[in-house]
């Protein structure tokens, strides 16, 4: 019968055949963190991600999620894209020097990394299947209650860096996490040692200041949730600070020293599609609505719809009008009459600030 540490080497090869860089095991205690998670909750850090308060403790608790669960395989994939240069921390950097330019966060500039890891974690349990027999399982990616950067970080896939992402000294910051819950006891991973010291360039470096101390970050303040998870209004205090991202933000982690080891993906699902890069804010407002579905088909953008992207994009032409981008008013004014009261608002508010 084939031995437990001998299963996971074998997950491990399998793991690398279909794409994944890495492959851990954590254990289903994770009552340690529960205190963490409900401060964090209490304090209202989560904004309106109300399904984050919905599931409570259940997200530090495996088992209770996934009856009979008793080793979580978690799994890491790396995802600059192939064509990505040695010196792209400098090259984006550069991109928000051109206030003219819409940016979309490097994660999202290729194929749904839901659809991406969820295809390959489902490949990797029919394998170990194949393998070791029947077992029971389920496969998440950012899809569920789960405490993804915990278990990572317990599995050895890294340390929790000061901005709350996980870290490698190997691979920086730059990839996925996937999960899948086993009913097999496997032996868990060793877990590393934490390697920022006293650097604080992800905590100096963020826009709104949402990272408030080390390892605590308030979502109400970060770029990514403003563009991403929030629906409503963005708050006037900081639309200024936004400048030209207008899908999630990296800063974070540009100004990290250990993304200088970030590995670009194996996969060409990641790859930056056409018409997501270096594209100029004005072209990107232009957009109908099946402008916006035909360019984000089987991209992760999709699932903020057209209005909330008009959002973002009638924001960062507000910076970009005030930084003195000569187009931006023109583009600005085709939109003061839009179906959307949401996008009208933030039309009038960027012609406004820039005219102040």
């Amino acid at each position: 019968m084939i031995g437990s540490h001998q299963i996971v080497n074998r997950i491990q090869a399998l793991a690398r055949e279909l794409g994944f860089s890495q492959i851990g095991i954590a254990g289903v205690d994770l009552s340690s963190a529960e205190a963490g998670l409900m401060q964090w909750l209490a304090e209202g850090f989560h904004g309106e991600m109300h399904y984050m308060a919905a599931h409570g403790t259940r997200r530090a608790r495996p088992a209770e999620l996934v009856p009979g669960t008793v080793s979580v395989i978690t799994a890491r994939m790396d995802y600059l894209p192939r064509a990505t240069p040695d010196d792209w921390q400098a090259v984006e950097f550069a991109r928000l020097e051109r206030p003219g330019e819409g940016i979309v966060s490097l994660y999202a500039r290729g194929r749904d990394y839901h659809k991406v890891l969820r295809s390959r974690l489902a490949k990797l349990a029919e394998r170990i299947a194949a393998e070791v027999g029947p077992f029971g399982h389920r496969a998440f990616t950012d899809s569920a209650p789960v405490l993804e950067a915990e278990l990572a970080s317990r599995s050895g896939q890294g340390w929790r860096g000061k901005h709350t992402l996980v870290l490698d000294r190997e691979a920086g910051s730059m990839f996925f996490l996937g999960e899948i819950y086993v009913d097999m006891a496997l032996p868990p991973s060793e877990p590393v040692t934490p390697h920022c010291g006293s650097c604080s360039a992800c905590i100096d470096i963020c826009p709104t200041r949402a990272i408030i101390a080390p390892h605590r970050l308030d979502a109400r303040r970060c770029i990514s949730y403003l563009t991403i998870e929030h629906a409503g209004a963005i708050p006037l205090e900081l639309r200024s600070l936004i400048g030209n991202r207008i899908y999630g933000c990296d800063d974070c982690q540009l100004a990290c020293p250990w993304n200088k080891f970030a590995k670009k993906s194996a996969l060409p699902d990641f790859d930056a599609r056409d018409g997501l890069t270096g594209r100029q804010l004005g072209e990107l407002f232009a957009w109908t609505e099946a402008d916006f579905l035909r360019f984000t088909e089987g991209s992760p953008i999709r699932r903020i719809g057209h209005e909330r992207w008009l959002r973002n994009v009638a924001v960062a032409l507000g910076n970009a009008l005030r930084a003195g981008d000569p187009g931006a008013r023109a583009a600005l004014a085709t939109r003061r009459a839009d179906a959307s009261a949401l996008v009208r608002e933030h039309v009038e508010w960027s012609l406004a600030v820039s005219a102040g």
